[in-house]
């Protein structure tokens, strides 16, 4: 901030951070003109740190992912006021976060301790991972647009305001952005007192797109004008909060680490990729993952925005409802135009449903595309949507049947099943072909298909379509490939890449592996996701 000199800007840090012992117990938190909130903000967490000596030290934190906060590296130093560089591994002191509790009054929320920190070395930033993962709360989405000065941001914190001590409640209240530097921006109060206090440190200042809230910063120091307890003289309420907005792919990677990791992939029934949750196509963030378990639920796991292929997807949405026990095949795709996608699903009873929509928060409602026939209940076989036709707004349905035939019903969002073309007559090689997927391998006009055959060789059919007789294969893989262990095969945008030709194998072991943007040449980067 302009006319401070650097001691004066630490010593405002220090007593954001530093505490007496016994004022955490039952504390909430505050920007000092701030209003007390209600759930909407729970992703702000409530930090309890053990300084030693029966003294304790309060901060604040933004759960970012089920299992990752972020927060102020000098909430987490042995002593603030040697600096903010603490080392990566378990905390040194001991320390408690309480995650979804707005009012203290209220036994609600989850107390969990901090396991393992991971700090930035450029600002005053860390990383904290829970001993195990947080349900029931949203956590705060990531900011990945750069910031610019004159923006409105709003920020909370369980910290002191001019006349409580202790808060029952959060509070929060509006900053706005001034001077944007390399890993800080500066604060000032929307209204005259407004200030972030003492206990306020390491919490989350963030951007409110209707209801939608993205991290852009943690609160890192301040002059604290008007908090309880400092110079009455301190007239000055501007903070600087450490960025996280031109790190926002750092911190993706750090918590999409454990994502994959919680789930026993040999559960898995059904894998799908499609643009679920706000993705597109050329877009940054990377397609999601539909999963179908085995216990009859089902997950969405978001895809991510950082440039990872170790770490393709950030978070996971467990799907209300059940039943999925019965899908016998699902494909994902776009059925109306909008941009976003759907599924299709062929059940055990032979019918055919599909849902247009399918996000975080659900499904649109079920539409049957077929009733259950003895065709769709015991010849179907493996089924993929693309644009295998001039269609370029709605997605196709490829059919594999047991008598080695292969079908295509175009424009599946507005003829539903009424249209088949015969793309492959019944032939004795068909029966072989074990999974199917659909992508872009080749540069054609229309898709390519993927095929993994029974003896674990590999074939591309290049652009697909109604005209296509299957003559032109490119053969990738040789038989007694590795691949004849691949339980499930998926291809879409799963890397920087925006093309949907990274495939996604999850082998028979429950492993999982993705071998990033292939083409007509076969697989030939590995990377291991989960093993």
């Amino acid at each position: 901030m302009p006319g401070i000199h650097p001691r004066a800007v630490w010593a405002a840090g220090i007593l954001s951070v530093v505490t007496v012992a016994g004022l955490l117990a039952g504390g909430s938190a505050n920007a000092v003109v701030g209003t007390p909130v209600n759930d909407s903000y729970s992703f702000t967490a409530q930090l309890d740190i053990d300084a030693g000596n029966g003294s304790k030290r309060g901060c604040s934190a933004a759960l970012v992912e089920q299992q990752w906060l972020v927060t102020a590296a000098s909430c987490l130093a042995g002593n603030p006021a040697q600096g903010t560089q603490i080392p990566a591994g378990a905390p040194a002191l001991p320390t408690t976060a309480t995650i979804g509790r707005v009012d203290a009054t209220r036994q609600t929320g989850t107390v969990v301790d901090v396991v393992e920190l991971v700090p930035r070395t450029d600002r005053d930033l860390v990383m904290a991972r829970l001993a195990k993962p947080v349900t029931g709360i949203s956590p705060v989405g990531l900011g990945f647009n750069p910031l610019v000065p004159g923006e409105d941001v709003r920020v909370t914190g369980y910290g002191r305001t001019k006349d409580e001590w202790v808060p029952q409640r959060l509070h929060t209240t509006t900053f706005t952005t001034g001077d944007v530097k390399d890993g800080t921006v500066a604060l000032s109060g929307k209204s005259d007192n407004a200030a972030i206090c003492q206990g306020d440190t390491g919490g989350p200042a963030f951007r409110d797109i209707n209801g939608r809230y993205e991290l852009i910063g943690v609160h890192s120091r301040s002059w604290q004008g008007g908090c309880l307890g400092t110079d009455p003289s301190e007239a000055r309420t501007g903070a600087t909060d450490a960025r996280t907005d031109d790190i926002a792919g750092w911190i993706q990677g750090i918590t999409s680490r454990d994502v994959l990791r919680r789930k026993n992939w040999n559960d898995a029934r059904s894998m799908v990729p499609g643009y679920f949750t706000g993705g597109s196509p050329g877009g940054r963030r990377h397609m999601d993952l539909f999963v179908a378990w085995k216990d009859g639920s089902a997950s969405l796991f978001q895809g991510a925005d950082n440039s990872d292929p170790k770490y393709p997807f950030t978070a996971e949405y467990k799907l209300a409802g059940s039943g999925w026990q019965y899908a016998m095949s699902v494909a994902g795709g776009n059925f109306t135009g909008s941009g976003t996608d759907g599924l299709v699903v062929r059940w055990q009873n032979g019918q055919v449903t599909w849902f247009s929509h399918v996000d975080q928060n659900g499904f649109s409602k079920e539409e049957q595309l077929s009733e259950p026939t003895k065709a769709w209940k015991e010849y179907a076989k493996q089924i993929t949507v693309g644009r295998y036709t001039a269609n370029a707004q709605r997605d196709d349905l490829l059919v594999t049947w047991v008598d080695g035939s292969i079908s295509l019903f175009p424009d599946l969002g507005t003829n539903g099943l009424k249209h088949e073309s015969q793309l492959l007559k019944a032939n004795q090689a068909g029966t072989n072909i074990e999974q199917i997927s659909a992508g872009e391998f080749t540069g054609k006009g229309t898709a390519d298909l993927l095929v993994r055959w029974r003896n674990g060789s590999g074939s591309i059919y290049p652009g697909v379509n109604v005209s296509t007789k299957f003559d032109d294969e490119i053969k990738i893989l040789q038989s007694g490939s590795d691949w004849r262990f691949a339980q499930s095969i998926v291809t879409g945008s799963f890397s920087a890449n925006a093309r949907p030709n990274d495939v996604l194998v999850r082998w028979e072991n429950g492993n999982l592996s993705m071998y990033p943007a292939m083409d007509a040449t076969g697989p030939h980067i590995e990377v291991q996701l989960l093993k």
